[in-house]
């Protein structure tokens, strides 16, 4: 059987002109830059303008992407939205995109959250594989400012708006997906939730007078659940593959919060150099995050041929996703497409135990540092916590005022 691989062919990406910076959060709501930049890493994000949408930004983000790879719609024979903000739950805005596309091919709407890129990729890959596919396009898109209660400070400075897509081809040329992995830990369901948005609880005058048709989050299990699969999921799927992290060139984190991937290196011991962050532009776009990040970097050329990149998501659900993907040269002739046989049995068999070694040592390594990191923060929550409480009752007493009392509360 013909062994055929899955090639990042082209990309293209979109965001609204529109930026909503920190400093015009602090005209909206009790908060300031200093606070935001301290908390998440972001200064800015971009914000759809009257008539975009998920579709729009998606269809604008996939010509570029058709343009890139030298193909034209009709040559697409499968497209891959990953959303949780469609123009409509009925239809999918899959089939409105490939209407406004032109192409003449199946789509469907994935929706895992910000891991549904990933997601996306991970499945589109399969159907390169069995040779089905020749070429599929995979979008990641998100129009979340719509969903976005903007007096709610735990979730209006997070989110940003935008779309990223790839087109992967089939070739005989090795690379592309090396490994995956997905997963769900549905017991954190309700940690990020549009309560009245579906069928159990359907908007109504009462829900959308109490906002449960807008965005809410439980920030501690989410932030929990994130820092947890950031790096063990990562150490899965480049073990899977059989290297460790030494062997990634990049690593592309879902851009949810700088705290969130600074923990991530720390444990995975990566060199934040060659970890691609564009949250403090772009805040967090969702699904789109990941593919904005990889598309910028190659466009920048920080993502070079033949390097392996290390590309991990995690999002409501709780939902999470992680691959390797070497990015194999986009400019080839005849002989880059040979599969040349160089691993003979005895060698492949001494080659498979070298790895599964350097594998369990650099598990080791990653547990032991997210013991010592975990320990760290049980000492020094409840010091920060006194601190905090010190500082607090310093201010109250130097202004008795109930209503500088109640804003201190609330910090």
């Amino acid at each position: 059987m013909t062994k055929y691989f899955s090639k990042i062919t082209g990309w293209g990406m979109y965001v609204p002109e529109r930026v909503l910076t920190n400093h015009d959060l602090e005209k909206m709501m009790d908060t300031n830059d200093e606070w935001i930049v301290s908390r998440t890493g972001i200064r800015e994000r971009h914000i759809v303008a009257e008539g975009e949408s998920t579709v729009s930004m998606s269809v604008e983000a996939s010509k570029r992407a058709l343009e890139k790879a030298n193909l034209e719609a009709e040559d697409l024979d499968l497209i891959i939205l990953a959303s949780s903000t469609p123009d409509y739950l009925v239809p999918p805005a899959s089939s409105i995109i490939q209407d406004q596309l032109g192409a003449e091919c199946g789509a469907m709407t994935l929706v895992a959250g910000c891991s549904g890129f990933v997601y996306g990729l991970n499945t589109a890959a399969q159907f390169i594989r069995s040779g089905a596919y020749e070429h599929i396009l995979i979008i990641g898109a998100e129009t979340i400012s719509a969903g976005i209660d903007w007096e709610d400070r735990g979730t209006a400075i997070l989110f940003g708006d935008g779309a990223g897509a790839v087109i992967i081809s089939r070739t005989m040329q090795p690379g592309g997906l090396l490994s995956m992995k997905m997963g769900s830990d549905g017991a954190g369901w309700d940690a990020l939730i549009v309560p009245a948005l579906g069928t159990k609880n359907y908007p109504s005058h009462e829900n959308i007078d109490n906002k449960e048709h807008k965005l809410k989050m439980k920030g501690r299990p989410v932030f929990k659940f994130a820092t947890r699969v950031m790096s063990d999921a990562t150490v899965d799927v480049v073990a899977e593959a059989g290297l460790t992290m030494d062997d990634i060139d990049v690593l592309i984190p879902h851009q949810a919060n700088q705290r969130i991937i600074d923990l991530a290196l720390r444990r995975l011991n990566f060199p934040a150099e060659k970890t691609i962050v564009n949250l403090d532009r772009y805040g967090n776009t969702s699904a789109a995050s990941v593919p904005l990040a990889m598309i910028e970097a190659l466009e920048d050329g920080r993502i070079k041929d033949n390097d392996k990149v290390a590309m991990i998501a995690f999002g409501a659900g709780l939902t999470y996703a992680a691959a390797v993907w070497q990015f194999q040269p986009m400019d080839v002739g005849p002989e880059d497409e040979a599969i040349l046989v160089t691993n003979w049995p005895v060698d492949n068999a001494f080659q498979r135990k070298l790895q599964e070694m350097r594998t369990a040592a650099f598990r080791m390594k990653v547990q032991a540092r997210t013991k010592a990191s975990e320990a760290s923060m049980a000492i020094m929550l409840p010091l920060y916590s006194f601190r905090k409480g010190l500082k607090k009752r310093g201010k109250n007493g130097k202004n008795n005022d109930p209503k500088a009392i109640e804003d201190n509360q609330r910090e």
